[in-house]
């Protein structure tokens, strides 16, 4: 008890203190980084390159261009998973519409975040006694809000989009912060080939965190400790993504589709498969086989990364992704098994999608 009467009235526990410091303390090439973990279980199948052959709800998120090619006036998609044996859960929502014969809105929202960690800084009451009723639970999670339009240029084929978006990020009652931030995107079709490029934060997204100093205090035999870093400004540079799709026939009613996407990135050398500085090169790339587009199997392969052995030897490690899913009246159901990066299965995810179009084809 002597012990614990030297720790004081209160106490941070080493995760909370984890999360503070990774959240207020990351570089500028990891902020809103959830944001590029991908929506949608068809994308992710094809390890996330969609910004050309994007023609539905999802547009939204991958390129807001390719909302000008949804076949429907009325779309939506929701999405679930989760990670690390279901310690971080991933949720998405989405519905776009025709507002004419050349132009389309959207509206996003993505969550990220781990869900009742427990709180022990009130643990210890004032006479020096555990009290294991006053734990309580807190979240640490992510919100971003996009706003899409979208519209066919006077350009034949060609569309041209941008989202318009706000970001919440949120650690309990101890920190919060508001984000605001633009994309940009084109999509040219030509014949069986889609182009698309689009550039994402293309004016820097800016994070500005406040902290609740009162519930950052760890106190030490009367003395006060206040572990609240001053109120902060994130910054997340801009990201180039191209990338460029074909169909092609396979066997009567079977077609394929295949995209070859590469993200740019401009904040420094990146762990990727070409890394630069300040200019690094994601590339990754998917394969889509239908069935009269009825049944579909999907392939991706992407975060290509060298890695150096014990023995000083380098080796290439790659994400492989798989999905299935099918189509009919209009309902979409799609599933992908997918790694976090390290090629183990035990840390694949099962990922999950619906999607709904409604109200007849555009005329």
């Amino acid at each position: 008890m002597k012990h614990i009467d030297l720790m004081g009235r209160k106490i941070i526990i080493p995760f909370l203190l984890l999360i503070v410091h990774f959240s207020f303390g990351q570089t500028a090439k990891y902020s809103n980084e959830f944001l590029s973990i991908g929506v949608g279980a068809r994308s992710l199948g094809m390890a996330n390159a969609s910004v050309a052959n994007t023609n539905d709800v999802t547009s939204g998120y991958w390129n807001p261009a390719g909302l000008t090619s949804m076949e429907t006036d009325f779309d939506a998609s929701l999405m679930h998973a989760e990670y690390f044996a279901g310690i971080a859960k991933y949720d998405y929502l989405a519905g776009a519409m025709a507002l004419d014969v050349r132009s389309n809105i959207g509206i996003t929202i993505i969550r990220f975040g781990v869900d009742d960690i427990p709180n022990t800084t009130d643990l210890i009451d004032s006479d020096g006694n555990l009290d294991y009723d006053r734990i309580s639970k807190f979240s640490a999670a992510d919100y971003a809000f996009l706003l899409s339009y979208a519209r066919k240029s006077n350009i034949p084929n060609l569309s041209y989009g941008a989202n318009v978006k706000v970001i919440y990020r949120n650690i309990g009652e101890f920190a919060n912060a508001w984000g605001f931030g633009l994309d940009a995107g084109l999509r040219y079709t030509l014949r069986d080939w889609r182009f698309g490029a689009v550039a994402r934060d293309i004016t820097s997204t800016f994070n500005a965190w406040t902290f609740n100093e009162d519930e950052l205090i760890i106190e030490v035999q009367d003395s006060v400790y206040n572990f609240a870093p001053d109120n902060s400004l994130e910054i997340t540079l801009p990201r180039v993504i191209l990338g460029v799709s074909r169909d092609f026939p396979i066997f009567n009613k079977f077609k394929g589709m295949a995209e070859l996407n590469a993200d740019f990135t401009f904040d420094g050398q990146r762990h990727v498969l070409i890394e630069g500085d300040p200019v690094s090169i994601d590339p990754h790339v998917g394969i889509e086989i239908n069935y009269n587009r009825l049944a579909f199997i999907r392939f991706g392969v992407g975060n290509f990364q060298r890695v150096t052995e014990f023995d000083e030897n380098e080796s290439m490690t790659f994400q492989p992704n798989l999905g299935i899913g099918i189509q009919f009246k209009g309902v979409s159901i799609d599933y992908a098994i997918t790694d976090i990066g390290d090629n183990s299965l035990a840390l694949y995810s099962n990922v999950f999608s619906l999607r709904y179009s409604f109200n007849g084809k555009l005329e």
